[in-house]
């Protein structure tokens, strides 16, 4: 009798008569299943879902508009300050913001390599920004509990994020990149060491500048890594509160860097989540 089972990576045929086995299995699918292997965050990466692919086209028109001083880069955490679907946080926003010329080029749920891959397919093309704001690597560090060594997620994270800076570097040579640390995330305070680590390392990447690193982390949460009351809506992403403490370290740098803001704005009208139009309230 044999019988074939698929785990992941892990290729397992038992033949119970003969009591031999056969194993072709991935060893680092095995110290943490919910890491693949195959996950490189230096290597660019598409999303394929038709909303991101909506929002990858709006995100170019926005960049074909200019007008940009300030480009914000990242994932939701990102995304959701400056879009239209979540206007209590849009008027944070535009509260902290108006008057620098700021655009938010964030989506949702974005890995390293996703923010890597838009990066070189046309958001930051001819932008000319004088400042980015980058805030990437949560999705990558996911909230799994960690293996016992996880050095080689640090790394690979790492070498994701600086290879978006590099991109940076090309693509807009003379902005100032504020660099800004992951954010502590409690939905599985065990990841916290992990991020702690990238963090460390990512501070090694700023020269002061022409890459700043930002890190806001002792004002959200105490020195374990709990979040502080009121400063994130799901233990993952900001409240009004947090984007304000984000918003208040931003603020004297953009000053430093443009001056006070204007009385006017130039950016581009702020986008949303294509699919938000289409929710039954």
């Amino acid at each position: 009798m044999r019988r074939k089972f698929r785990i992941q990576n892990a290729e397992f045929r038992i033949n119970l008569a003969g009591v031999r086995f056969f194993v072709a299995v991935s060893a680092f699918c095995i110290l943490h299943s919910a890491w693949p292997a195959s996950a490189q965050a230096d290597r660019p990466a598409p999303r394929t879902d038709q909303n991101s692919q909506i929002a990858h086209a709006q995100l170019l028109e926005k960049a074909r508009r200019g007008g940009i001083d300030v480009y914000f880069e990242g994932d939701s955490i990102t995304r959701r300050w400056g879009a239209t679907d979540y206007p209590e946080f849009l008027a944070n926003w535009k509260q902290n913001f108006f008057g620098w010329n700021a655009a938010n080029f964030g989506w949702g749920a974005d890995t390293v390599q996703n923010i890597l891959w838009r990066l070189q397919n046309g958001e930051l093309d001819n932008v000319h920004p004088k400042v980015i704001v980058l805030l990437a690597g949560t999705n990558n560090v996911g909230n799994a509990a960690p293996p016992a060594d996880d050095s080689a997620r640090v790394d690979d994270i790492t070498r994701g994020i600086k290879a978006i800076l590099n991109e940076m570097r090309t693509r807009a040579p003379k902005a100032t990149i504020i660099l800004t640390a992951i954010f502590p995330r409690n939905d599985n305070i065990a990841v916290m060491p992990t991020i702690n680590r990238i963090n460390a390392k990512l501070a090694g990447f700023a020269d002061g500048k022409s890459i700043r690193f930002l890190n806001i982390n002792d004002k959200l949460a105490d020195a374990d890594g709990r979040l502080f009351d009121g400063v994130m809506r799901d233990r993952l992403h900001p409240s009004v509160a947090g984007y304000q403490i984000w918003a208040d370290a931003l603020k004297p740098i953009f000053t430093e860097l443009l001056g006070p803001p204007a009385a006017d704005d130039h950016a581009p009208p702020p986008t949303g989540d294509p699919s938000a139009a289409s929710r039954v309230p």
